[in-house]
């Protein structure tokens, strides 16, 4: 079986109503996320990469086609149609890193009705995870105001592929590396890491367990000091640094307690002992906001390690995102149940600088200084470029962050801006929702009692 049946079991069910009806014309689907989460001012769009990478395998084979027919219950014969079936669609979409806001489309997939519904599951999958965990993140970054911050999350995550975004996107967003050896390896990121407290325990005391670590490994070395006594394993791995020489780009690490405290307590030592060029790595259990607190209070951490919280942004861990239809066979569609409202049609984003984004029709004319965000990534099926360095995408973050409103990036109560509708964008909606309405009367007019 291929990626073809990651899939809901909806989307083959639909997919081959479609196909019975002959409805194969180009549709339109916008993706989006329709509120902010909680305690956030702004989303990282990310996801699209392996998306895209998807969406050019896609192919549905007849291990496929078994696999969806024993879904169903029903005769591999009675699923032919899927048979063969790739995306040949276009794909226009916000570029990994670019900052985006609620209401506004990541992405947009036009393509033969079956394929675009067929593809509907892991886009979605994909945008909202990688999206959500790029946008924690960058927080992280925010909130360690230029002290390097570094990625310990894999042995937390909901799996080893989102362990292997975490890291990737980590690194987009501005981290100084990764404890991922694969992550690492595969995207040319710094790997960095310490040693566990089962090291320590293994040996008799914590300086036999400091100076095996050191014959091992010539290097930088980095202690962790807090298996016992934080304030003694701090001495004592002053005391192995200084005896060997290996002061200079060496670290003691504190991974429980106080860490502002223990931090403070753990430079005196370091300076006193003649190594003021140790530095403090702090870890265990911090998140944004634990590490915002830790550099308003002063405390003299270098490095900050987040894991857990992060790597399955334990405070947000989902988007409230949708694939909807927003035109079919040229006619624009919309949504309107209660609280679920769709726009019509296909769209554009406009940055503009110093104001509002607005959200507007894909073919009309920029406002004033607009820029569009998204862009044609795919065609017929096939991306239109190579995918882009991770450093392209943290240039393009990196400009946004600059754009964007200062109360939106505060860790906490963020205000995040709200994107404007455009002017054609409201008349299309408003003329949609009209022949929808008459519609209705029209059928109710029908199918009324005598």
């Amino acid at each position: 079986m291929s990626e073809a049946t990651t899939t809901d079991l909806y989307e083959v069910t639909m997919a081959l109503s479609y196909l019975r009806e002959g409805m194969t014309a180009p549709a339109t689907f916008s993706l989006f996320v329709r509120d902010m989460p909680p305690d956030r001012g702004f989303l990282v769009a990310a996801g699209l990469e392996s998306s895209l990478d998807f969406l050019s395998g896609f192919r549905i084979g007849s291990e496929d086609v078994q696999a969806y027919a024993s879904a169903l219950h029903r005769p591999a014969g009675d699923l032919e149609s899927l048979r063969g079936m790739e995306f040949t669609g276009r794909v226009r979409a916000v570029p990994e890193g670019r900052i985006v806001l609620a209401g506004e489309p990541l992405l947009e997939v036009t393509a033969p009705l079956p394929e675009a519904q067929l593809v509907e599951t892991y886009v979605l999958n994909q945008v909202n995870h990688q999206t959500t965990i790029a946008s924690k993140a960058v927080r992280c970054v925010l909130a360690a105001a230029r002290h390097p911050v570094v990625d310990f999350s894999l042995r937390r995550t909901h799996g080893t592929q989102a362990g292997f975004q975490a890291a990737r996107l980590s690194a987009m967003v501005g981290f100084a590396g990764t404890s991922n050896v694969a992550a690492a390896v595969a995207e040319g990121l710094p790997a960095v890491g310490t040693m566990a407290h089962s090291f320590i325990e293994a040996f008799a005391t914590e300086e036999e367990a400091f100076r095996a670590f050191a014959r091992a490994h010539p290097g930088p070395l980095t202690f962790l000091v807090d298996t016992y006594d934080t304030e003694e394993g701090v001495r004592v791995a002053a005391r192995v640094l200084r005896d060997l020489g290996r002061g200079p780009g060496s670290a003691v690490r504190l991974d429980s307690g106080d860490l502002g405290a223990l931090a403070i307590r753990a430079r005196t030592l370091l300076d006193a002992a003649g190594l003021p060029d140790v530095r403090i790595v702090a870890s265990g259990g911090l998140d944004e906001y634990a590490v915002d607190e830790l550099v308003r209070s002063g405390a003299p951490i270098d490095v900050y390690a987040v894991g857990t919280r992060v790597g399955v942004s334990a405070d947000a861990p989902f988007l409230d995102s949708a694939y909807k239809l927003v035109e079919y066979e040229g006619r624009p569609v919309m949504k309107l149940s209660s609280a679920k409202v769709t726009a019509p049609g296909q769209k554009q984003v406009f940055r503009r600088p110093g104001r509002a984004d607005v959200i507007g029709l894909r073919d009309e004319r920029p406002p004033e200084a607009g820029v569009p965000l998204l862009d044609t990534v795919m065609r017929g099926g096939r991306r239109t470029a190579e995918r882009p360095a991770l450093a392209t995408s943290a240039e393009r973050l990196r400009a946004d962050l600059a754009w964007l409103p200062s109360e939106a990036r505060r860790i906490r109560a963020p205000v995040a801006p709200r994107a404007a509708t455009s002017e054609q964008l409201a008349a299309l909606a408003a003329e949609v929702r009209h022949r929808i309405d008459e519609s209705v009367l029209a059928f109710l007019r029908g199918h009324a009692e005598p």
